[in-house]
């Protein structure tokens, strides 16, 4: 229970120090997050470093030039990997059948877990991290630029660094009984789902959000401008047609469209 408070005061890192990461620390971080819990003990995920500055600044224009990337000690793609786990299979007369959507999830969610152990462990020694959700509106760039194989899906990037300023923020979480339900799904009121919101909407940095784009509401700065359909629409047929031309099964009517 000694990690409660670190956890709940946990604070995402966007803008880090000059101190250097060792290579011989990141390694050990990344091996011991490797370890993390996996979908049959298949371990269908997979982690590239980027560390030359270099490298680094390629890789910025398919996140969008976030801040986090141009101070980061190391800039990390995982990736769901269903490719080495077939490689295995070629070698050792089995026949693999995983470009499949069950394959493909379980691939994704290990490839998540990874990342999660990892900016845990980092947290835990010091480090900031950064989670960034740009990664697949750009797979197919990314992957090309990484020199993945096919059937490795960039599923999301972590920077991470030591923070620039030690000092850390709230941010901005609900309530724990917004994501949490007992026995059964609870099904909120109109009012419940306001109250709910409420500590989050009346944010000072909230209402300056709201004032700065020109909008009534929270919900209308997520719907109209962070995340309109519009936008990701494009983005999701993009990743729906590297699916499709990775050889996963269930892609080729929506990359169609």
């Amino acid at each position: 229970m000694k990690y409660l408070d670190l956890f709940s005061q946990r604070t995402t890192v966007r803008s880090y120090s000059d101190r250097t990461l060792s290579t011989a620390d990141l390694d050990s971080l990344l091996k011991a997050a490797s370890h993390a819990p996996t979908t049959g003990n298949m371990q269908l995920c997979t982690a590239v470093v980027t560390r030359e500055r270099n490298e680094i600044e390629l890789l910025a224009p398919y996140h969008f030039n976030q801040p986090c990337l141009h101070t980061a000690q190391a800039v990390i793609t995982f990736c769901a990997d269903v490719y080495r786990f077939e490689r295995w299979c070629a070698v050792s007369n089995a026949k693999p059948d995983f470009r499949n959507l069950q394959s493909l999830l379980a691939s994704f969610f290990d490839a998540t877990i990874f990342a999660q152990q990892f900016c845990t462990l980092a947290e835990l020694n010091g480090l900031g991290t950064c989670y960034l959700g740009t990664t697949t509106y750009n797979a197919a760039p990314i992957a090309k630029s990484l020199n993945l194989p096919e059937g490795v899906i960039p599923v999301l990037t972590v920077t991470v660094g030591y923070p620039a300023e030690l000092t850390q923020t709230d941010a901005g979480r609900l309530p724990a009984e917004a994501v949490v339900h007992h026995s059964s799904y609870r099904h909120y009121t109109d009012s419940e789902i306001c109250a709910l919101y409420k500590e989050k909407e009346s944010r000072p940095d909230s209402q300056q959000f709201i004032k700065d784009n020109n909008k009534e509401t929270l919900a209308q700065v997520f719907t109209d401008i962070r995340y309109p359909g519009k936008t990701s629409d494009p983005f999701s047929v993009a990743f729906a047609d590297f699916l499709n031309n990775a050889g996963f099964k269930g892609f080729e009517s929506y990359s169609n469209e």
